[in-house]
């Protein structure tokens, strides 16, 4: 039988909760689509974009490590904070971008999971600056 959480009694437990819920989709939609969108499709985007060949490459890689740093609860809250910043960088710049190149309904993607991320950052700084 399951112990019921009692979220009155206990608000912590209901924001790591979401926390961890926020977050994950957060790194779901910013990490993933580089590999479940088809190749072609992101490499004639990149060229589009007049950004260089390996441009795609250096954007997984470090979606990886950003999202590692976010995610794995040992990893100091500085490495945490500058992952956000990145995240959130990448996100803007993603949307500028795409609504230069593509039009502003494509540059309203990035937003979706910028507001995530927003989210996630709030419930972060909550559970760890706010004791």
């Amino acid at each position: 039988m399951t112990k019921q959480i009692d979220f009155a009694q206990n608000p912590d437990k209901k924001a790591k909760r979401t926390y961890w819920i926020v977050t994950s989709l957060a790194m779901a939609l910013i990490v993933l689509p580089s590999y479940f969108a088809p190749r072609e499709y992101l490499i004639e985007t990149i060229h589009r974009m007049e950004f260089p060949s390996y441009f795609g490459l250096e954007l997984d890689i470090l979606k990886i490590v950003g999202a590692i740093l976010i995610l794995v609860p040992v990893i100091p809250t500085m490495f945490k904070e500058w992952a956000y910043v990145g995240f959130g960088i990448l996100l803007l710049s993603a949307s500028l971008a795409h609504g230069m190149v593509d039009g502003i309904v494509k540059g309203i993607a990035p937003l979706v999971p910028f507001a995530l991320l927003a989210v996630s950052y709030y419930y972060f700084r909550k559970l760890n600056y706010e004791r």
